[in-house]
């Protein structure tokens, strides 16, 4: 294998990651959907109606949120509307900061909750609590807001919820599952906020981090509807069989179950009456991006789907089988190729390594390559820049990963099999390192065949 050619396709690989990032920029995505003209708010771009408010109906203008994108959201409102912002509180991830004038932000934990969570959205909550009619709040929304947002119900304490948010995550529980037990056992999700806002004027603007853009499953819906029930989250359990779940949190879902305690608003609810939903950026902006670049550096691009779920590994052996294909038919592109696919998967853990789903990904997809003649580069990352709890944001491979392991006295299947991906590609040099991006679209995955 030429390795000069292969080290220029490593490079040309996260050349068209950075691109797809750079598409999915928080704060371009806010001030392509908002403008301010005058007095005159405008909400949308060419591809929609507008909406538009006159902001000299509104006593006080605020901004609220959670997610690791919300600060540069935060920081485009505070240069579009200004002094006209009476209050900001926000709640990101540590590390994803801003310098901003007017919103306070909140460090929090992510993907467990912590008391800085909570603390942050009890502020929220009080926030939106005391506002009124003439009041126009921005909720500012994106991917890990659900677990940013964390305050509790009831007499479940944040201990309790972020022992079972850790057995959904081992389990492999689906994000759509993860988020209807986040929801029914929190005061802060599944449209809990819009309650506790009506009735002022809220414009809730979403980076999606979700398959499918589901508005009520973005950081678990907090001025959404909400569809699922205390019955969906006992199925839930069931299906995963988390019996040894907290005795408070089971106690919780039974009396809601029996009617004893209210369900999160539904859809026919007045309170959604005075709130306008917005998704203003997805996974398919950073894969259509990925795909110009990738033809602007010579390769056929094809998007599969910006849909991808199910197991990891699984995944993984696909886009293997199709790298395999192009090299061998030229179907369903002929070399140079590019295929590219986002959405998110899941991990079943059943190792005790380091590692995430993206690194899962390239450990799998190197051993199914492994020496493949082919030109085959291939790269896997979040575009939040922490693949899991990691550093990375996910691995780039090839037909060699995985003898320049052996080279290193590692064994790529066992590191594979206890989940322990980070520590095999920080030896092999293969991790993807971005730091934190302040943006949140799920995933995007890159197979490179020359």
């Amino acid at each position: 294998m030429d390795e000069g050619l292969l080290k220029q396709m490593r490079f040309e690989a996260e050349e068209i990651f950075r691109c797809s990032l750079e598409a999915v920029d928080p704060y371009e995505a806010v001030k392509r959907f908002v403008r301010v003209q005058g007095d005159r708010l405008i909400l949308g771009t060419k591809d929609r109606p507008p909406v538009e408010l006159d902001l000299t109906k509104f006593r006080r203008i605020s901004l609220v949120g959670g997610g690791k994108a919300t600060a540069p959201m935060a920081r485009a409102m505070e240069d579009l509307l200004g002094n006209r912002i009476h209050k900001g509180v926000i709640v990101v991830k540590y590390g994803f900061t801003e310098k901003l004038l007017l919103t306070d932000i909140i460090e929090a934990g992510h993907p467990l909750p912590d008391t800085n969570g909570v603390k942050g959205t009890e502020k929220i909550l009080d926030f939106l609590k005391g506002a009124g009619e003439d009041d126009l709040i921005f909720s500012l929304i994106s991917g890990g807001g659900s677990a940013l947002l964390p305050y509790p119900a009831g007499k479940i304490t944040l201990e309790e919820k972020q022992e079972l948010t850790l057995s959904l995550l081992e389990c492999g529980a689906g994000i759509d599952e993860i988020n209807a037990v986040r929801k029914h056992i929190s005061s802060s999700k599944g449209g809990q906020m819009a309650r506790a806002a009506y009735p002022a004027t809220i414009i809730n603007l979403m980076l999606s981090d979700v398959v499918g853009d589901k508005m009520d499953v973005i950081a678990s819906g907090p001025f959404v509807p909400d569809s699922s029930t205390f019955k969906d989250v006992m199925e839930i359990l069931e299906k995963y069989d988390l019996n040894d779940i907290p005795r408070v949190i089971r106690e919780h879902i039974k009396a809601g179950l029996e009617g004893q305690i209210p369900e999160t608003p539904k859809a026919d609810d007045s309170i959604f009456d005075r709130i306008n939903n917005f998704v203003i950026g997805s996974n398919i902006i950073a894969l259509e991006a990925a795909r110009e670049k990738a033809e602007q550096v010579g390769y056929k691009a094809l998007i599969l789907s910006s849909m991808v779920e199910g197991e990891t590994r699984e995944v993984a052996r696909v886009h293997s089988a199709i790298a395999k294909e192009i090299a061998r038919t030229g179907l369903p592109v002929s070399p140079p190729a590019c295929i590219i696919s986002g959405g998110e998967t899941t991990v079943t853990i059943r190792g005790k390594g380091f590692g995430g789903r993206n690194q899962e990904f390239c450990l799998a997809a190197a051993l199914d390559l492994a020496g493949l003649p082919s030109r085959v580069v291939v790269l896997s990352g979040g575009t939040d820049g922490n693949d899991g709890p990691t550093d990375a944001a996910g691995a780039i491979v090839d037909p060699d990963t995985v003898s320049r392991g052996e080279a290193l006295g590692m064994k790529a299947i066992e590191f594979l099999d206890n989940n322990d991906a980070y520590h095999y590609f920080e030896r092999t040099n293969d991790l993807l390192m971005t730091g934190p991006t302040n943006t949140n679209v799920m995933d995007v995955r890159l197979v490179l065949v020359r």
